[in-house]
């Protein structure tokens, strides 16, 4: 698609239509390449080895229980995909609610992406019931009345028998 960059003093605005598809902080200088690695996070998820040896995340300032489940997952292959899927949560879920549920499974002890992601599951909104819509034909002209009485009688009956 067509693109429009526009470069203000201190950011640059990438616009696709009327839609704001990024806005970075304006860096000045040359021969320097800045990435933001959470940009990233897609082709992450299809390509979870990237992590160790794609450029725009080498010194990647995670925040700080992101750093300690990295830490306490370990290196490897496996690590890393179970690393990437806590990450890939931050694309549905947000990066607070994910740090939130970190810190959690981190404080029982526990560094399981399953784990979070349950937590994680846990806390959404359940979806809401959908509402039944009746025509006027079918709705109720007397509502019922409810006759407590009736279950009296049925214990002095049985108390009888």
């Amino acid at each position: 698609r067509t693109v429009q960059v526009r470069a203000y003093a201190d950011r640059i605005v990438v616009r696709c239509g009327e839609e704001v598809v990024a806005e970075h902080p304006r860096y000045f200088g040359r021969n320097r390449t800045i990435y933001d690695p959470w940009h990233y996070l897609p082709v992450l998820a299809r390509k979870p080895g990237a992590l160790r040896n794609g450029a725009p995340f080498q010194d990647w300032d995670l925040p700080p229980a992101l750093a300690r489940l990295r830490r306490k997952l370990g290196n490897g292959d496996d690590a890393d995909r179970r690393f990437v899927r806590v990450l890939s949560a931050v694309l549905t879920d947000g990066l607070e609610p994910v740090e939130t549920a970190v810190r959690e499974a981190l404080a029982t002890g526990t560094a399981s992406d399953d784990l979070i992601l349950n937590i994680l599951a846990r806390r959404r909104e359940p979806p809401r019931p959908l509402t039944i819509i009746t025509s006027e034909d079918s709705a109720l002209r007397h509502p019922p009345i409810a006759d407590c009485a009736r279950y009296d009688q049925l214990r002095t009956f049985d108390a009888a028998a």
